[in-house]
């Protein structure tokens, strides 16, 4: 398992946008709902999703939103 080092790096690769991709999937929103949230086509949102998916080594949305639920609570979340 990486260190908190680690994964706070890989936090910090995210973009604003892709930082609010996956509060949004941890919200329980799919893509068509995220698209409509940001005003962007569901397609840019799966593109979105595949990005953030890579830059932090997951593969699905339930761990996605496990890992940022954990993120916030440790308030590792930096702001840009």
């Amino acid at each position: 398992m990486p260190g908190k080092k680690h994964l706070l790096e890989r936090t910090r690769k995210l973009s604003r946008r892709q930082r609010r991709v996956v509060e949004l999937v941890a919200q329980g929103l799919n893509n068509p709902e995220i698209a409509t949230a940001l005003g962007i086509g569901a397609h840019v949102v799966r593109n979105y999703v595949s990005a953030i998916y890579d830059k932090i080594g997951l593969s699905r949305r339930v761990e996605l939103a496990l890992w940022y639920e954990a993120r916030k609570h440790e308030d590792k979340l930096p702001r840009q």
